[in-house]
């Protein structure tokens, strides 16, 4: 199995063409600011509408923290997206355990569903204040601890810091 390559880029994830775009959720599922709104308003109602079909795993929970679930891209160039729930960081040793698994399970669910590439914002680094250098290096570790069956794996960023994290942590 090849490595798959991995890129790193300052952009607009909702114009990415890509079998899968990573969404950073939150638990309801059902839009909300940051990357999550951005993704709900340019991939269309049609997103609200599959989320809202995802079940509930408790009230008001469709996606618990560091879990990841799949629905259509819509309107996106993304044939499907990834919705994943990072931690509020609170510098709790838990909130990195939770980051690292909010990657993975992105990464396991797209394989899975034998997707070939995915991208994914800085997951729980705007409102949900992780440190993008401390994310930076969760995401690196999580991309290299397996051989990942996709062709690519990529982040598209929001900022050049994000930008400059992401290539220290990959560099």
């Amino acid at each position: 199995m090849t490595e798959p390559a991995v890129q790193i880029l300052v952009g607009d994830l909702t114009e990415q063409t890509a079998d899968a775009i990573v969404n950073a959720a939150n638990e309801r599922m059902l839009g909300g600011g940051g990357v999550d709104g951005a993704i709900h308003r340019a991939a269309g109602p049609g997103l609200l509408e599959a989320c809202r079909r995802v079940p509930e795993v408790r009230p008001g929970v469709r996606c618990p923290t560091g879990e990841a679930r799949i629905t259509p891209g819509f309107a996106l160039a993304a044939v499907h997206v990834i919705h994943t729930v990072g931690p509020i960081y609170g510098g709790r040793a838990s909130d990195a355990t939770l980051l690292a698994s909010a990657f993975r399970s992105s990464l396991e669910l797209a394989v899975e569903r034998e997707l070939r590439s995915i991208a994914f914002p800085a997951v729980s680094c705007g409102v949900y204040g992780y440190p993008v250098r401390d994310a930076a290096a969760i995401a690196r570790d999580v991309v290299v601890e397996q051989a990942w069956a996709l062709d690519e794996i990529r982040f598209v960023l929001f900022s050049e810091a994000a930008f400059e994290a992401w290539s220290d942590a990959f560099g």
